[in-house]
């Protein structure tokens, strides 16, 4: 059975890799683990606006994790390991590992992540593209 898509046109053409983008997202909407923020704030001295994106990542180190950017997605891991040092009358923080993936859009790049107060943040700004205006020469066929 085929799945109709907004993309089907044949006008749009090339724009397959936009609905893989957009399958991606859904699929990636899941769980709600661990908390996040998308702040976006406005562009200083002509520069665009950028966003900032905050994990609550109480418990992780920096050294626990990982934010690492694959074509067009960016992929926040984390991995803790059970300390096994005595017996637990009760266990309410969990060792939990967990991955969260944003998929970004064409021209925006992660220009870093820093981890403050178990608040993990990363910076994501918007690169202006160049505008390309290109002449295509017509060949006449005789």
């Amino acid at each position: 059975m085929s799945r109709a898509s907004l993309f089907s046109s044949p006008l749009l053409l090339g724009f397959e890799q936009v609905e893989r983008m957009l399958d991606r997202a859904v699929k990636t909407a899941g769980d709600g683990y661990p908390p996040y923020n998308i702040v976006r704030l406005a562009g200083v001295d002509g520069q665009p606006d950028h966003l900032n994106i905050t994990l609550a990542v109480a418990g992780f180190g920096a050294d626990s994790l990982d934010v690492v950017v694959e074509e067009n997605q960016l992929l926040i891991t984390g991995r803790q390991t059970q300390e096994a040092t005595g017996e637990y009358l009760h266990r309410g923080i969990a060792a939990r590992q967990f991955s969260r993936s944003f998929v970004l859009a064409d021209g925006m790049e992660v220009k870093g992540a820093a981890l403050q107060d178990g608040l993990l943040t990363i910076s994501v700004r918007r690169i202006e593209p160049e505008r390309l205006i290109k002449r295509i020469e017509i060949v006449e066929i005789k």
